[in-house]
C-alpha cells in the first residue's frame, strides 16, 4: 500500500494544519484578554447566526454544542467549517445551472398523471428546473453485473459522444474494460469526456494519470479539486453516477467503477446495487446535468457552449405508458430536492413504500414522514446492509432502528453482504432510483442525481427485486448488537453529531 499518495498527503497536511491552527489560536486567545473576549463574542454571534439559519434543527443542535462547548474557539470553528460560502468555481456552477435551466424549461411536456404526482413534478420543476418526459423507455437492473454489460455494449455502439461522471473510479478490471472501449472510440472520432470527484477517485486519478488519459484523447476534469485548507466546501463532493451515450441513452444508479460493484472483488460479501437505463427524450436532462458540471471545472477552451449538438431527436422505440423525470440536487440552493422527493413519495403512499439504502442517518423530517406513513396504514419496509462498509456509520444506522420500529416500520438487514442500492418504490406506480442515500451527506452536502419514474412495467420489476431481497434478508426484531450504558452514550453523541459526519 502506497503511503505517499496525493490523497494521503493532502489529508495529512489538512490534519497538521488543523491541529497547528487550533494550538496557535488557543494560545493567542488565552494569552491576550482582547483576543479571548473577541473569541467569546464571535462564538455568541455564531450562536445567534445558527439559530436564525434555515438549516435543520439537527444541524443547528450539532453546531450549538460545538460553538458553546469549546469556548472561545467555537465561533472560529463555525466560521471556518460551518458556513457554506461557495468557492469561486462553485459559484460558477450556480451560473452554469442557470444556463441549462433555460434549455430545460423549453421542454413543456406535461405528463398525464394524478393530481398528487403532478404536484411533485411541479415542485421539482420549480426548485431545480428539471421536468418530466414521455417518449422514454426505462430498463431496470437488479445487479451491477447486468448493468455493466449493457453499459459496455452501448459504449461500443457510440457514434458521437460518451459522457461519464462518477464519484469513484478505482484501478480495476471494470475500469480497464471501459477504458479500452473509450480509447478506441476516441480514435473513431467520438467525443469522450470524463468527470471524476477529486476525493472519491484521488487514488487513481493523479496528475500523471490524467495527463496519460488526455494524451489518449480523453478529456478529463476533476470536481472540486482538494486543497489542504480550511474550506468547508471541500466536504461537498460529486456523488453522481452517470453514463450518457450519443444523447439517446443514459445510465444512472448506485454503481461506481470498481470491481466490488460487479462482484468481481469480494470486500463485504455480495454487493447489491441497482440502476436504470433511459432511452429517449428524458436523457436530455442527464446530458445537461453533465454539461453544467463540465463547464464549471473545465478549461476555458474545453467549454461546451453549443448544447443542442449533444441533443438527440431519437425517442424510445418501445411503448411506455408512464413518465420519467431525471433530476439533480446540489447543496448550493438551500433546496433539499432529494429529501423532498423521498418524503413526498411517503406522503402520497396508500399501500406500501419499499426502500433500499446503505445508510440510515436521517433528519427529523424523514423520521416523521416514515412514522406518519405507517400510522396511515402504509406498509413501510427498509433494507439496509447486513455487512457494513463503514463500522461507525453502520452503528449510527442501527441506532435509528428503535425510533422507526416502535412506529411499525419494518427493517431488514441484507444477509448476503453490503446493500449499496438507493431506491424507493411505492403503490405499484412510483419509483426513484439513483445515487441519493438516506444520510446527511447525500441529502444536504453532496451533488446527487436520480430518476423519478411514474407508471410502466418497470415499477413491478423494482418491487419484485425488493421482495426477492427481503427473502435473503433478516427482519430486525428488538435491539441489535450488545447493549451497554457506554454504547448508549456513544450512540447519543453520534446522533448529536450526525449532521457533521
Amino acid at each position: 500500500m502506497k503511503l505517499l499518495t496525493r490523497l494521503n498527503i493532502i489529508l495529512f497536511l489538512f490534519v497538521l494544519q488543523t491541529i497547528g491552527s487550533i494550538l496557535l489560536l488557543y494560545g493567542v486567545l488565552m494569552r491576550f484578554p482582547v483576543a479571548y473576549y473577541f473569541g467569546i463574542g464571535l462564538s455568541l454571534v455564531s450562536f445567534l447566526a445558527i439559530l436564525k439559519s434555515n438549516k435543520t434543527s439537527s444541524f443547528k443542535l450539532s453546531w450549538v454544542i460545538i460553538v458553546l462547548g469549546i469556548l472561545p474557539l467555537g465561533g472560529l470553528f463555525y466560521v471556518i467549517y460551518g458556513n457554506k460560502r461557495a468557492t469561486r468555481p462553485i459559484k460558477k456552477h450556480i451560473d452554469e445551472h442557470a444556463l441549462i435551466a433555460k434549455h430545460l424549461k423549453d421542454d413543456d411536456f406535461t405528463p398525464v398523471v394524478d393530481k398528487r404526482m403532478a404536484g411533485l413534478f411541479n415542485h421539482i420543476r420549480q426548485t431545480s428546473a428539471y421536468g418530466a418526459y414521455g417518449g422514454t423507455s426505462v430498463d431496470y437492473y437488479a445487479t451491477g453485473e447486468a448493468m455493466f454489460e449493457d453499459m459496455l455494449e452501448k459504449m461500443r455502439q457510440a457514434k458521437k459522444f460518451i459522457f461519464l461522471e462518477y464519484f469513484i473510479i478505482y484501478d480495476s478490471t471494470m475500469w480497464d474494460e471501459m477504458l479500452e472501449i473509450l480509447a478506441k472510440k476516441v480514435q473513431d472520432g467520438v467525443d469522450v469526456r470524463l468527470i471524476v470527484d477529486d476525493f472519491g477517485s484521488a487514488k487513481l486519478f493523479t496528475n500523471r494519470y490524467i495527463r496519460k488519459l488526455c494524451e489518449m484523447g480523453i478529456k478529463v476534469v476533476r470536481f472540486n479539486p482538494m486543497r489542504p485548507i480550511f474550506i468547508m466546501f471541500m466536504n461537498h463532493r460529486d456523488h453522481r453516477k452517470i453514463l450518457i451515450v450519443d444523447g439517446h441513452t443514459a445510465f444512472n444508479g448506485g454503481m461506481n467503477i470498481s470491481d466490488e460493484y460487479i462482484n468481481r472483488r469480494k470486500r463485504f460479501g455480495i454487493w447489491k446495487d441497482t440502476g436504470v437505463r433511459l432511452t429517449g427524450e428524458a436523457v436530455w436532462s442527464f446530458t445537461l446535468m453533465f454539461i453544467e458540471m463540465w463547464d464549471t471545472f473545465c478549461k476555458k477552451e474545453e467549454r461546451i457552449d453549443d448544447y443542442e449538438i449533444y441533443r438527440t431527436t431519437q425517442v424510445s422505440t418501445t411503448d411506455y405508458d408512464g413518465a420519467v423525470l431525471p433530476f439533480g440536487d446540489n447543496p448550493l440552493d438551500n433546496e433539499q430536492v432529494g429529501e423532498d422527493v423521498y418524503i413526498d413519495v411517503l406522503n402520497q403512499a396508500r399501500f406500501y413504500v419499499y426502500i433500499f439504502t446503505p445508510y440510515l442517518v436521517i433528519s427529523e423530517r424523514m423520521i416523521y414522514a416514515l412514522q406518519t406513513a405507517v400510522k396511515r396504514g402504509v406498509d413501510v419496509r427498509i433494507i439496509t446492509p447486513g455487512i457494513p462498509d463503514k463500522k461507525l456509520i453502520f452503528r449510527l444506522t442501527r441506532s435509528y432502528y428503535r425510533h422507526l420500529m416502535s412506529s411499525g416500520v419494518k427493517i431488514y438487514e441484507y444477509t448476503p453482504g453490503f446493500m449499496h442500492a438507493k431506491s424507493f418504490v411505492s403503490d405499484d406506480k412510483i419509483a426513484v432510483v439513483g445515487t441519493i442515500n438516506l444520510d446527511y451527506r447525500s441529502l444536504y452536502l453532496h451533488f446527487e442525481c436520480a430518476t423519478l419514474i411514474y407508471g410502466g412495467e418497470v415499477i413491478e420489476e423494482i418491487k419484485v427485486d425488493f421482495l426477492d431481497a427481503v427473502e435473503v434478508s433478516t427482519l430486525v426484531k428488538g435491539h441489535v448488537g450488545r447493549w451497554s450504558l457506554i454504547g448508549a452514550f456513544v450512540d447519543g453523541i453520534l446522533h448529536l453529531l450526525s449532521p457533521l459526519l
